[in-house]
Formats: C-alpha cells, sequence, structure tokens
C-alpha cells in the first residue's frame, strides 16, 4: 500500500521511480531492523538523501536512522514529507 502511495508521490513531482542506488539523490526506506540503518549510513555517506519511515511504535528504529542520517518518520507522516523532500 505505501510503495503505490509513494509512488504516486513521487510522480505529481515530476521524479523518477529507480531501484538503482547509484542513479538516486533521494532514497526512500522502510525501516524494521538493523540492516536498514546500516544502508541507510552507506547511502549517507555517498550524499544520497535518505527517508526512512517505519511504526510510530518502533521509536528506536526511527531514532537509530536518524543518527544513521536519515529523515526518519512515522508511516502516518512519510508521504508528507516526501512530497514536501521532493519540491524543496
Amino acid at each position: 500500500m505505501f510503495r503505490a502511495k509513494l509512488a504516486a508521490v513521487v510522480t505529481a513531482a515530476a521524479g523518477e521511480i529507480t531501484r538503482d542506488a547509484a542513479a538516486c539523490d533521494l532514497a526512500v526506506l522502510e525501516i524494521d531492523g538493523p540492516a536498514e540503518v546500516e544502508r541507510i549510513r552507506q547511502l549517507h555517506r555517498r550524499g544520497i538523501v535518505v527517508l526512512a519511515y517505519g511504526p510510530h511504535v518502533r521509536a528506536e528504529l526511527l531514532r537509530a536512522a536518524r543518527d544513521a542520517g536519515a529523515v526518519a518518520v512515522p508511516n502516518s507522516e512519510v508521504e508528507r514529507r516526501l512530497a514536501e523532500l521532493l519540491n524543496s
């Protein structure tokens, strides 16, 4: 469900969707464990803006994502924040 909504936000902002991290300047990641936190660190080191999202009840994961360099928000805010990042 989130993927379709997020794709609509990207399309509305005239952005392109790719799964190739080398070809993007903004990555959107669902965070549900330590593996994603490490991926955020890698992307952030390469200068890629990362928007991470996850359940609000997993505050420790959202905090870890922020510490790794991501803009991290609960699921309820991901669409709005993505639109802001794409339009800034």
